[in-house]
């Protein structure tokens, strides 16, 4: 593979047949639509992968030993702030990072990858995801009274398709421990001067081993490090079940984050997971009241992978002076950001509560003096 030509970089723009302008995917529905003349196009179903979505050899990946095909280039600019890798369009020549709102200049360099094998495609529009945003803004304690409407009279908010590794994995684990018994012995205290019987719990330890097996099915692993990964899991859950075979029209009119989590490294973050559950399965084996794992020896085989896009509506704003960024799960409308906090709110508070104490204080006294 290395001796053949890298692949032209990708271009996802898609002009109108009726006006020449560009098509973009209406969230929410299966089609193209302009805005200039209102045109609508219907995005063809089944896509290259008709029949279900092939998962990737991971071994064969990590001798590079891909076919060409499963790789394409595209054009992205780097942001020297945060490190995000973002497509702009070949006409885009400066412009805010959508990640951190930093300023820009693209640059003439592409990015080989692995192609995207599936997407969970739009499902709420601009003006949606802004309301669930404000919304979520105007429930913060604490946040300075120009946030929320400063929020909503600020810049675009931006679409993004955000870089997910998925993992699947058989698995056959021999484990060694111990399986503990709870019993109890009496024994007998001194409390206030008196003697009394209590009850002790003990534990009882016998040493067992066995073994346990689980398939893993889509082991999530975000391959970017651009969000605050706080940010991105509490977007979870996600519709997997939901993934459509990638197809170029779905990324029309918004962008797409190349991703700079690699193959590999996301995959030692997919075992890392996938052990947490092992340890669960090999406790509920163990049995028993307690359990100690001593040893547990994996072994994996029939390791796959995808490379999938997630979309989520992204707002970096700058206010007084600071970044803080509000992401929208476009699936779903669940929101996670970061806010700013208005000090002289928490100081009325402070003194309201200091305050509210105080009359209490004052009325115990007046009790407890007789009056």
């Amino acid at each position: 593979m290395r001796d053949t030509p890298p692949p032209a970089p990708t271009e996802h723009r898609f002009p109108c047949q009726s006006c020449g302008a560009d098509y973009r995917f209406d969230p929410g529905t299966n089609r193209l639509i302009c805005d200039h003349c209102g045109d609508v196009a219907e995005i063809g179903s089944g896509g290259p992968w008709q029949g279900g979505i092939r998962e990737l050899d991971f071994a064969a990946a990590l001798r590079d030993q891909l076919p060409a095909q499963e790789m394409e280039e595209t054009r992205t600019t780097t942001c020297t702030s945060c490190g995000a890798q973002v497509e702009l369009g070949a006409d885009t020549h400066a412009t805010l990072c959508p990640f951190c709102a930093s300023p820009v200049v693209t640059d003439t360099g592409t990015h080989r990858q692995i192609k995207p094998r599936a997407l969970l495609p739009f499902a709420l529009d601009e003006s949606q995801a802004r309301k669930t945003m404000t919304d979520w803004l105007g429930r913060l304690w604490f946040a300075p009274n120009g946030l929320q409407d400063y929020a909503r009279k600020g810049r675009k908010m931006e679409g993004i398709y955000v870089p997910y590794w998925t993992f699947d994995a058989d698995t056959r684990s021999h484990y060694r421990g111990e399986r503990g018994t709870v019993y109890y012995e009496s024994r007998t205290v001194m409390r206030d001067g008196k003697r009394q019987t209590v009850q002790v719990a003990k534990v009882r330890w016998h040493a067992v081993s066995g073994r346990v097996a689980r398939f893993f099915d889509d082991v999530l692993v975000l391959a970017s490090t651009s969000l605050p990964k706080r940010f991105t899991d509490a977007l979870e859950p996600w519709d997997l079940s939901a993934l459509e075979p990638y197809a170029p029209e779905y990324l029309a009119g918004f962008r797409a984050e190349g991703y700079t989590v690699d193959l590999e490294q996301g995959f030692a973050q997919a075992r890392t997971k996938m052990e947490a559950v092992i340890a669960r399965d090999v406790r509920f084996d163990i049995g028993g009241d307690r359990q100690r794992i001593h040893d547990i020896d994996t072994e994996m085989s029939n390791v796959t992978f995808k490379h999938i896009l997630l979309p989520v509506w992204l707002a970096a704003y700058k206010y007084r002076g600071e970044t803080y960024r509000f992401v929208v799960n476009a699936r779903t409308g669940r929101v996670q950001g970061e806010r700013p906090w208005s000090a002289w709110k928490i100081a009325v508070a402070v003194a309201l509560g200091l305050a509210l104490a105080g009359g209490i204080g004052y009325l115990v006294a007046l009790e407890q003096g007789g009056f």
